[in-house]
């Protein structure tokens, strides 16, 4: 069976690996479709943290199940699928309190072990979400959304709250959706005007700031003279993560959806004086990957714009390096199987 394997940073290998066997819990499922993303990308140029090689990536998945195994969980052969590519213990303090994902012990499907760069593999069916409209390449894409859906859920939003996303790379994107619609005041940052200009043509996006000496001004005129409520990063790029605490307003919100390898330093007294409040978001919740299926189901999420390169899984190892890694135009490249 071929497996695309990241064998060190910046080399896939093809290797002919075995068919997968089910343990007690586990389903049998096919990949259809396989999302590129920030992590594949960071690990592909040995930036990753908490990552080992080799590796066999993928963790955005649109799968079918083959075999439900023995704790189905309501599924049957046939099913199209989402997975939740987070395998918590279900024990630990985080577990216990209603966070798997950011479980003491998680193991996350083509991080810490090898994920779905193969046509067949086997995972816990409580990881699959199903559903009956979505074809696979939507399915794919919802682990994606679920990144950003859950760094607003974290942001804890209202109407009247002033959001800047920093970063309109794929994990912004889906960060900016979910701040759409919740009616708060918007506006992206970001380097490339490219980017900007896709957040207000396919989005809808009505501010947008190139990043710069005149951002903040200009950001200050978009909040009436007041800076951003809600502050959230998505480019794990420290100067930018660091540069967050002057942007954010006082009593305001600072909130980390990227990550990097290193520190982030600030200035305490500027944290102190301001009452800021700073949270990581990591990963999203199981609840989360259904309310984005209803959503994407019912119309209320597009997510077709977002898709700019197409290639199969045996070709991973010529066209990544050369069309997807490094490539600034690149949003979202989706591998079929």
């Amino acid at each position: 069976m071929l497996q695309i394997v990241l064998a060190q940073p910046g080399r896939f290998t093809a290797i002919d690996g075995p068919e997968p066997t089910l343990a007690p819990g586990e389903a049998l499922v096919r990949v259809h479709r396989i999302g590129v993303c920030g992590t594949d990308l960071h690990a592909f140029a040995g930036k990753q943290p908490f990552f080992s090689y080799p590796r066999i990536l993928g963790h955005e998945l649109g799968v079918e199940v083959i075999d439900p195994g023995s704790d189905p969980h309501g599924l049957a052969a046939g099913d199209r699928c989402s997975v939740e590519p987070y395998l918590n213990c279900g024990r630990c303090i985080a577990c216990r309190r209603g966070k798997p994902n950011c479980c003491a012990s998680l193991n996350v499907l083509g991080v810490h072990s090898d994920g779905g760069m193969r046509p067949y593999f086997a995972l816990p069916a409580r990881k699959l979400h199903r559903s009956a409209t979505l074809d696979y390449e939507q399915l794919a894409l919802i682990e994606t959304l679920g990144i950003g859906a859950h760094a607003i859920e974290r942001a804890e939003p209202k109407s009247d709250d002033f959001i800047l996303v920093i970063g309109a790379g794929p994990i912004g994107l889906s960060v900016i959706q979910f701040a759409l619609v919740t009616g708060a005041t918007l506006a992206v940052m970001d380097l490339s005007e490219t980017r900007l200009a896709f957040c207000r043509d396919q989005l809808g996006v009505k501010h947008t700031v190139g990043a710069g000496p005149a951002a903040a001004a200009q950001i200050k005129a978009i909040g009436g003279g007041d800076l951003p409520t809600i502050v959230i990063d998505a480019t794990g790029n420290a100067p930018s993560m660091a540069g967050t605490f002057e942007l954010a307003a006082h009593g305001g919100r600072i909130v980390f959806v990227g990550l990097f390898q290193g520190d982030v330093t600030f200035h305490d007294p500027n944290f102190h004086r301001r009452e800021l409040t700073l949270c990581g978001s990591r990963n999203a919740l199981p609840q989360t990957f259904r309310d984005i299926i209803t959503l994407v189901e019912a119309g209320r999420l597009n997510t077709t714009p977002w898709i700019t390169h197409r290639f199969a899984l045996a070709e991973t190892p010529e066209r990544f390096p050369r069309e997807i890694a490094g490539n600034p135009a690149v949003l979202k490249a989706m591998i079929a199987v």
